[in-house]
């Protein structure tokens, strides 16, 4: 890669495009893009790059005791609860389509 493309990428503070580029290159090359799919496809590094970054400090400024991701969840201890259902919850279909969500039950006790 240019060294001078490089240096503009780092000026314009696009790290994401910075961090791909190369493969994309290499891809576009081998798959013959047009300019417009390749510029699309760095573009969408870009974006990436950036809701991630935006994603980290979200949860930085909320100070989480800790992290708990679904992936983390225990299905085991409950088997009535449908993981279907609660993947499609948390997918945010429901506020897209403007229809409620009602959960019912006790909370987590806090240790």
């Amino acid at each position: 890669m240019n060294a001078s493309i490089q240096t503009a990428l780092r000026q314009l503070r696009l790290s994401g495009m910075l961090g791909s580029l190369e493969v994309r290159l290499q891809e576009a090359a081998g798959n013959s893009w047009t300019h417009g799919e390749f510029l699309e496809l760095i573009l969408q590094d870009e974006l990436l790059v950036r809701k991630d970054r935006l994603m980290q400090r979200h949860l930085k400024a909320a100070q989480f005791r800790e992290l708990k991701t679904l992936e983390d969840f225990d299905w085991q201890f409950n088997p009535s609860i449908k993981k279907k259902q609660v993947y499609d919850l948390a997918s945010g279909r429901f506020i897209r389509e403007a229809r409620d969500s009602l959960w019912l039950g006790p909370p987590e006790p806090v240790s």
